[in-house]
Parts: C-alpha cells; structure tokens; sequence
C-alpha cells in the first residue's frame, strides 16, 4: 500500500473541514434553496443579467440544467426574465428586490453563526484564522 504524503494528509483534512464548513452554512443560511440554486442566485447578483447560455458557462452546467434552474427561481419569486434586445431568440435573467434580499439574510444569518464562533477564540487563532482565509482566497483563484 502507498502511503500519503503529507501535503496529501492536509489536502484531506482541509477538503473535509470545508466540506463540512459549507455544508454548516448552508443549514444555518435559513433558505429552502438548494446549493445549486443558491449558487446561480449569486452569480446572477454579483454578474448582472445573464442569458442562459451565459449562467450555464459561468456555473459549468449544461444549458437544460439552468433552464430548470431559472424555472424553479422564476416561480420562487427570486429571477426574472427578458427578452434580449440583442437576441429577441435568448431571454435575460436578472435578479429581483426578493432574490436580492434572500441572498442578503442568508449571508448575515451565516456571518452572525460565524461571528459568534470566532469571538469564543483567542486572538491568536482569530489571526490565524485570518491569515488562512487570505491562503485559501489566493489558492481558489
């Protein structure tokens, strides 16, 4: 049997303490919303109207996927559609005031989870904390 290096070892107990972080979050974000769903909320936010081509290449789907995305997000209220002045064949999608505001609690509510964690440590690992949010944004570029 081969045995891990140890560059292997952290890689699997990061990959598992994100997984789980995540996963944590997404319980305490408070919204029925899949992962998936919420994913595609968010890069409509943060990327503007999208057509759905556009939103299938940015969250790496298929296009039928997305159509089924924005249907559910249609009928929740969250997106809306348009059609495309560029392309009266394609249609827009754009976030509404209701998408924009589930997004909006459900960061707070997990920022407050997060906050509430972090004020029960020591300076030093708040620190260290930090210093590992600034590797992990630079590694996921």
């Amino acid at each position: 049997m081969r045995s891990t290096s140890p560059d292997q070892q952290l890689a699997s107990r990061l990959r598992q303490a994100l997984a789980r972080s995540a996963r944590r979050l997404r319980q305490e974000a408070g919204t029925d919303l899949s992962p998936s769903l919420t994913a595609a909320l968010a890069t409509i936010e943060r990327h503007g109207a999208l057509t759905p081509s556009e939103l299938a290449a940015r969250e790496r789907v298929q296009r039928p996927t997305v159509t089924r995305f924005v249907v559910r997000l249609e009928e929740l209220g969250l997106v809306s559609r348009a059609a495309d002045p560029a392309d009266r064949r394609s249609s827009l999608i754009a976030i509404t005031p209701a998408g924009r505001a589930l997004l909006a609690t459900a960061r707070t509510r997990k920022d407050v989870f997060l906050s509430e964690r972090l004020e029960a440590l020591s300076d030093a690992d708040r620190a260290t904390l930090e210093r590992a949010a600034v590797l992990l944004e630079g590694m996921l570029e």
